[in-house]
Formats: structure tokens, sequence, C-alpha cells
């Protein structure tokens, strides 16, 4: 039977394999970032020195680069310019979420909100967001720019959304499905379809990698969301149920509700009516999380997207490229929760 652990291990052997297949192109695309960040304004320069200091596991910028060879774009830097565009945003919008959610802890470092204050982190964000749009007109594609802009436009509606549905505990699993799609899957699409307009594919080709990347978008967000209500993350040493104290409604505590009879319904009602909740407040969540195999249908349900995804693949021939983008589908198909 499948576990977490697995689930992680997979996740991250597939994630080298990206990794590997573009690592000479991804040295690229750091300095791309760092020189293009670079400002005469002292305080700017102090934040996105400590901000990129920390990189992440730069999955949107492997996915924009990853198609692009899939795709047949190898010679020329485009694909390095706009692999750390889409970075760029995806930056942008964790400073902004960091502000949002009174964040403390991004990527195991104290957050630039915390450090400095709200109004220069919003601005910095604002900062990397100009940035990048000027890399995307010194490009001069007019499909790349349109897209790129309208799923910056995207994220935004989606964070708004969120925020308008804070601690609303009925919440529809349809509008949990349009915030996830709006700030996470748009990103996902955008850096995927890119490489195909790199290789100036045709719209069928175009149309199956955004809708590769939307799905495996979704996928990573609903396994995200459930990790963080699923006790074998201790396991990684990761803190659990910051969406919980935070008052997001993730897909866990949609589906719970739905299953809790009355009683436990008007529990969690006024666990999420509060302005802080407890640990208590957590354990018996999670009990409750427990009592109707929450975790296993989430994971269900995001294998349905990962399915999505991999079968979009089809339409390409066989290659070793193709192969490694497979394989981050892999992990929901190789196993039953």
């Amino acid at each position: 039977m499948g576990t977490v652990v697995q689930l992680k291990n997979e996740i991250n052997n597939s994630y080298s394999e990206l990794r590997n297949s573009v690592e000479d192109k991804l040295i690229l695309v750091e300095e791309k970032i760092k020189n293009h960040l670079s400002s005469e304004v002292d305080l700017i320069q102090k934040m996105t020195n400590y901000h990129t200091s920390s990189k992440g596991k730069r999955l949107r910028a492997l996915l924009t680069l990853g198609s692009a060879k899939l795709c047949g774009y190898i010679k020329g830097g485009r694909d390095i310019n706009l692999a750390a565009c889409v970075e760029l945003i995806h930056s942008a919008t964790l400073m902004h979420d960091d502000v949002i959610d009174n964040g403390e802890i991004r990527r195991g470092k104290t957050t630039l909100n915390y450090i400095w204050n709200n109004q220069s982190a919003i601005l910095l964000g604002d900062y990397l967001l100009s940035r990048c749009f000027e890399m995307m007109v010194a490009d001069g594609n007019i499909e790349i720019l349109k897209l790129l802009s309208s799923t910056s436009a995207k994220i935004a509606q989606g964070e708004v959304l969120q925020l308008q549905n804070k601690n609303e505990i009925d919440m529809l699993e349809e509008t949990y499905l349009k915030i996830i799609s709006s700030k996470t899957a748009e990103l996902f699409s955008a850096s995927t379809k890119v490489g195909a307009i790199l290789g100036n594919k045709n719209y069928k080709i175009k149309d199956a990698l955004g809708f590769y990347g939307k799905n495996l978008g979704l996928t990573f967000q609903i396994a995200d969301d459930t990790l963080d209500y699923n006790s074998e993350l201790n396991l990684f040493g990761k803190k659990i149920g910051n969406d919980f104290f935070e008052g997001k409604i993730t897909l866990p505590i949609i589906i719970v509700y739905q299953k809790s009879n009355n009683d436990e319904k008007n529990q969690m009602k006024k666990i999420f009516a509060k302005k802080n909740r407890t640990q208590d407040d957590f354990k018996s969540t999670l009990k409750l999380i427990q009592k109707y195999n929450v975790i296993n249908e989430c994971y269900k349900k995001a294998e349905h997207y990962i399915s999505l995804a991999s079968n979009s693949l089809s339409i390409f021939e066989e290659s070793d490229q193709k192969k490694i983008l497979q394989n981050l589908t892999s992990f929901s198909l190789e196993r039953s929760f």
C-alpha cells in the first residue's frame, strides 16, 4: 500500500530527473534572476539578496525548461529568460501571500514581511512583477506576453477569492477548485505552455502541455493541502496544521465537514469562527479527519487530476524528455492510498 513516505520519495526522484535534464540552463536562470533584480535602492537590494539566498525547488522554471526541450527548443536563451519570468511571478505571489497570512516562516527561513514590514514586502513583490514584465517585453512574443500577463491576473483573482472565503467552513468543493486553479494551477499551465510556444508547436500541442501543467498544478496543491493534515509528515520534520491555524479552508476540511453529522458540523463551525484556534481544536479536527478517512479520499481526487496530466502527454512521441515529464505524474498512478 502506498504511503506518504513513498509519495515524498517518488516526487523527489522525479524532480531530480527533471532538474538533471536541464541543469545547465537552470544555473543560467539563477544568474538571470539575480542580475535582473539588482537595484540601486539599498533596501530593495538587501531584500532581494535575502530572497534569492533561498531559491526553493524552482519547479515552475524547470517545467518551462523541460517543456521547451521536449518541443525541440534547445539552442538560444529565450527559455532561460522566460523560466526566470515564471519564477519571479511565483516569488511575488509568495511575498504577497505571506503578508495576507501574516506568515513568519517560508522555506525554513524568516519571511521578508516579518524581518522588515508588510509595506516593504508588498512593494518588493510589485518590484519583482515589474522586472518580470520587462523581461517578457524584451522577449518580444505577444502570445507569451498575453499568456503570462493573464496568468498574473488570474493568480490575483484566486488570492482575493480565497480571502473572501476565509473561515467559510461550508465552502463548496467547486469554489476550492477555482481558488487552487487560479492560485497554483494557472502558473503551472503557463510554465509548460511557454515551452510549446518556444518550440513553435501547433495549438494542439500547446493546449496539451498547458493541460498537463494545469492538472499537475491541481494535483500538487491538493497533495500539499492534504499533507498539512497528515501526521506522517512528522517523519519529514515538517510542522503540520499551518492552514488550520490560519483559517484556510482546504479540501480536507471541506470533505470532513460534508461527511460530519450535525453535532460535528456545529463543533467545526465554532472552531473556525474563532479568531485563534488552539492545539486542542486541531486535535479534535484531526480525529474527525481520521474517522471519515478523509486523507485517502483527498489523494484519490488528486489521482484523477494526475491521470489527466499523464494522458495529455500521449500526443508526443516517445522520448527521454517525455518520460521525465511523465515521471512527475507516476507517483500517484502507481499507488493505492
